[in-house]
């Protein structure tokens, strides 16, 4: 079975933090797609943290950046995917297939894959460093009046 490069690029944008994309492209055996939930979920630990203890929790300055960081990872391999070339598709995921097989062909559904996770896959990166100097800074600013006292 030929493996398709635009449901590659949108299985890594929608669930690439699930590792779908590694199942559908090297199977059920790929170490790192049973690997990548797990800062998802302690990602998803962090956000529910913040609504128990509220952001005060310096465990959840750890735990929330590493579900942006995932997402915005598989946001940005998803790019890759999208703008690799059929030719380097096909010898990467398809090497039994010829050279030009339409697997690999870039489309109109490729391209929204593309523009979707540069635009979320970027603000998802960018509020996640946000985030982690925010509260950083703020603990700083607390420990500093501790001192001063």
């Amino acid at each position: 079975m030929l493996k398709n490069k635009t449901l590659a690029a949108w299985l890594t944008f929608l669930g690439g933090p699930l590792g779908l994309h590694r199942f559908y492209l090297r199977g059920l055996g790929d170490t790192l797609g049973w690997l990548l939930p797990l800062p998802t979920a302690l990602g998803l630990y962090g956000i529910e943290r913040v609504r128990q203890y509220g952001v005060d929790d310096q465990l959840s300055w750890v735990l929330i950046p590493l579900l942006g960081f995932t997402f915005a990872g598989c946001a940005l391999t998803a790019i890759v995917y999208g703008l690799m070339t059929r030719e380097q598709w096909n010898a990467r995921f398809n090497p039994q297939a010829p050279a030009d097989a339409s697997a690999g062909q870039t489309n109109w559904f490729t391209i929204g894959a593309i523009a979707c996770s540069l635009l979320i896959g970027a603000a998802v990166l960018l509020s996640s460093i946000a985030f982690s100097f925010q509260r950083y800074f703020e603990y700083q600013i607390e420990e500093a009046r501790k001192i001063s006292q």
